[in-house]
């Protein structure tokens, strides 16, 4: 009895921390995984770390140092943000994919990063199957896979597409980032009310270069996840292509994944997620 007293009282101490955190956040970055969040998060990290005369190379480790995950991970999360004595310098973002709660986030600005499901669906069961091993079935059941698959990706795209009309966003796209990062992250950096510094912009943007952050990878591999970084399904920048989808799924999965969010997704979140261009 103890120990379920004593389980449930951490859940509400966590609880209370991160909502405490939460009010001290300029914004959080949030996106439903394999979006391509770790890009961004590196070319922001590259950013602030410039402007704040941080003292050591960016690399795929350090990052969660100055752009946290929102949780009390001592690696990853906010126990191990460097900037918290530096407020004013650079923004304090803080990242994360967990759904959407007014009591957890509060009030605070919103970076939603978005991508096409249908690139979305492809690069999540590459995630699930290659890179944490917890799927074992077909392309083609993962994409009506009710915890993974496309029903899961419209839950969670449902609850924030409702949540961001009461808060201040910015809604930024893969596909967009894709097309012309610097321009895109300059977007992001302004509604943030940060200094631009073009030379650290374009400097960051080089940095996270698709072909770079790849090299990256392999070398350092990620805090926290254990992988074979030789194959290339199972690489967090497995490919950065946006688009790619059509290698990987035929016609009729094409069909099935655009039938499912057709069927799942409601009005706020189909106009979301068409500014990645599905659906146009």
């Amino acid at each position: 009895m103890d120990s379920v007293f004593g389980r449930a009282w951490r859940r509400v101490e966590k609880q209370i921390r991160l909502v405490a955190f939460a009010g001290q956040a300029d914004g959080f970055l949030i996106s439903y995984p394999k979006s391509g969040r770790t890009w961004f998060r590196f070319v922001l990290s590259h950013y602030f770390a410039s402007l704040a005369g941080f003292p050591e190379p960016i690399d795929l480790h350090n990052m969660f140092s100055i752009v946290p995950n929102f949780d009390l991970d001592p690696v990853r999360g906010i126990p191990a943000y460097r900037f918290r004595e530096r407020k004013g310098m650079v923004p304090a973002i803080f990242v994360s994919h967990l759904n959407y709660s007014t009591s957890r986030f509060l009030r605070r600005p919103v970076i939603m990063m978005i991508r096409d499901p249908r690139d979305v669906i492809v690069s999540a069961y590459f995630h699930a199957t290659r890179h944490k091993h917890r799927y074992e079935g077909r392309l083609s059941d993962f994409i009506s896979d009710r915890d993974q698959g496309v029903p899961a990706m419209s839950g969670y795209l449902n609850r924030w597409a409702s949540g961001l009309s009461n808060r201040a966003h910015f809604i930024l796209s893969y596909e967009g980032l894709t097309a012309d990062t610097e321009g895109q992250t300059e977007a992001v950096l302004r509604f943030l009310g940060c200094r631009i510094d073009r030379e650290a912009l374009h400097t960051a943007v080089v940095a996270g270069r698709f072909e770079a952050m790849q090299e990256r990878e392999r070398a350092e591999g990620i805090p926290a996840h254990d992988y074979d970084r030789s194959d290339m399904e199972s690489m967090r920048m497995r490919r950065g292509k946006a688009g790619g989808f059509r290698d990987y799924l035929n016609d009729a999965q094409v069909a099935e994944v655009e039938r499912l969010c057709s069927a799942h997704l409601t009005s706020a979140a189909k106009r979301l997620v068409a500014r990645t261009g599905f659906g146009a």
